[in-house]
């Protein structure tokens, strides 16, 4: 419109809030409608619709120009697009507390706030889209297969670009597939997998696959499933129980599902956070001896394990894959080093130069996290309860601080340790407005979340994974993912370092599986260290890295094999 349109749309908003009652005004084809509620004038409807009496006038200087007509016939003056659409929007009823321990409140999202977050999927289609639990309906793939449970199979399609996309970043994992195909040396084995369900997991799973193993799989994360990736695997054919937003009761069934089944004898476990384990252990004990191995890939699940050993309740092998050398020193570190950035920037918009950053925990996540953050120019501190760690951070030029020194001028604080409590409610009382806290560890204790339920703080969804929790005085701090790990929940990972972190699992699983009797007694092992640099040089022609060979008399002089392993266990890279 032009500006006299505009100036008498504006008088009659005014008019209608003047008035104080329930009416309206229309003017060029503008409708507003206005009720009264509470003592205060709300605009409950706005249309823009099409008028009839515009037509389309010539075009001047290669610009139409639509006109209204006034009631004698006359075109008035003023410019109207000669696109005319349908706009509304109507006031909600005043806001209502929820009823049980804590109040949450949620605000409409724009499509423009989901569009600027996504946990991985681009097409959106992760979003919780269907009331009915997937849990509750049975969906059939092309070929009438049932034997799993998605949130939409229909999604299969665009969930297999996602797969081919990270396939191409995958040179390692899809270097070994290609090795070892004709010789299945994983035939025969029925693999339960616990696993972030995303991209790079569905080559991982589909590696497997042609390597021989049968799988069953589910989520190690409520959050992090991608939906559409969930519903590629099940169109291949593989029985997958994962959806994105799982509430704890469903997390565990989808877990349940991989372990019991028709048909279905597990000998292998790939877990990430020991849940499989765990609730195999609990559920089907006699099962749980059967198993010829356990493949762990977190701080957390492997803590669990070295409990069980200590306790003599672990009666089967198991690889720690966690501290393997080709993990915790690029997956760990790279990777949390990239996706922190990513996490922060698509939930909260941040621009993290000048900011005060807290880290808690300097190990090779808090690494990753301290570098990144200072590469753009934020201030960081760092806590730590290792002297060794926290000497580390004083050489790299961080501040080594305790968490409540800095507690009430943080921006942002990041939890690292795998630990319980880190981040304690005495700790959340006394942050400012606005801190930003979050989880890059993989427990989701570090924060302790239970304790923001109770009466009197509000939750407010901001956008998916992003709650506000507001104090009684206003005071509000932004929460992500509700404590679980955000890098995984709200954004996504290279997938060049996953494809390290897969192949290394992958040769973890067939290393347990064909080991003779005896090798593996029932406790827990590192990664060989040939294993270890195998993955690395699988990558290495990602990068067109050409290694240098010793001479006889080198590798004599150092006491080396010339094929390696090149480094003694006690080594630290």
């Amino acid at each position: 419109m032009g500006d006299k349109s505009n100036s008498e749309f504006a008088e009659a908003v005014m008019e209608g809030f003047s008035e104080g009652r329930d009416g309206g005004s229309n003017v060029d084809g503008v409708v507003v409608t206005f009720q009264e509620k509470d003592d205060v004038i709300l605009p409950t409807e706005f249309s823009v619709t099409h008028d009839p009496s515009i037509e389309a006038e010539p075009a001047k200087n290669g610009i139409s120009e639509d006109r209204p007509k006034d009631k004698n016939g006359k075109k008035k003056s003023g410019k109207c697009s000669s696109e005319h659409k349908e706009i509304s929007f109507k006031t909600s009823g005043p806001t209502q507390g929820r009823s049980g321990r804590f109040k949450r409140r949620s605000r409409s999202l724009s499509q423009s706030s989901t569009d600027s977050y996504s946990s991985g999927s681009y097409s959106g289609s992760s979003s919780e889209e269907d009331d009915v639990s997937p849990k509750e309906k049975v969906q059939l793939n092309s070929k009438n297969f049932k034997d799993f449970r998605v949130r939409n199979i229909k999604q299969a399609a665009f969930g297999r670009r996602e797969i081919e996309i990270a396939e191409q970043e995958m040179p390692g994992l899809m270097l070994l597939r290609k090795r070892a195909e004709a010789e299945k040396p994983l035939k025969g084995s029925k693999i339960i997998g616990c696993t972030h369900i995303t991209a790079q997991a569905a080559v991982l799973i589909e590696t497997l696959s042609a390597l021989g193993a049968n799988v069953r799989w589910s989520a190690c994360n409520i959050y992090s499933t991608q939906n559409e990736v969930a519903a590629a695997l099940a169109e291949a054919g593989f029985p997958i129980f994962a959806w994105r937003g799982e509430t704890e009761e469903d997390f565990w069934w989808c877990i349940e599902k991989c372990i019991i089944a028709d048909d279905w004898q597990p000998n292998m476990i790939l877990d990430d956070g020991g849940d499989a384990t765990h609730m195999m252990l609990k559920k089907c004990p006699e099962t749980f001896k059967l198993i010829k191995g356990i493949v762990e890939e977190s701080v957390t699940g492997v803590h669990r394990l070295y409990q069980l050993s200590k306790s003599n309740k672990l009666t089967v092998p198991a690889m720690n894959v966690n501290d393997s050398v080709t993990k915790v020193k690029f997956d760990n570190l790279y990777c949390c080093r990239e996706s922190i950035l990513d996490a922060l920037k698509r939930t909260t918009d941040i621009m993290f130069g000048g900011k005060q950053v807290v880290v808690c925990g300097y190990g090779e996540v808090g690494k990753g996290c301290c570098s990144a953050l200072k590469g753009l120019g934020a201030i960081v501190y760092v806590t730590e309860i290792d002297p060794i760690c926290a000497l580390q951070g004083c050489m790299d030029g961080f501040r080594v601080v305790k968490l409540e020194e800095v507690v009430r001028m943080a921006d942002v604080i990041i939890t690292a340790s795998g630990n319980k409590n880190v981040v304690s409610r005495q700790h959340l009382d006394r942050m400012k407005n606005g801190c930003i806290v979050c989880n890059m560890g993989h427990s989701n204790t570090e924060i302790d979340v239970d304790s923001l339920r109770t009466p009197d703080l509000t939750w407010e969804k901001v956008r998916s994974q992003v709650d506000h929790i507001i104090w009684p005085d206003g005071k509000r701090i932004l929460l992500l993912a509700q404590g679980r790990l955000v890098n995984w929940s709200c954004s996504t990972v290279p997938s060049f370092v996953v494809s390290i972190t897969a192949t290394t699992q992958a040769l973890a699983l067939i290393e347990l599986f064909n080991a003779p009797s005896g090798r593996y007694k029932q406790d827990v092992y590192l990664l060989p260290k040939k294993l270890d640099e195998y993955v690395a040089s699988l990558h290495l022609p990602a990068f067109d890295a050409h290694l240098t060979e010793l001479t006889d008399d080198q590798a004599k002089y150092i006491g080396l094999n010339k094929a390696g392993p090149f480094k003694p266990n006690y080594y630290r890279y």
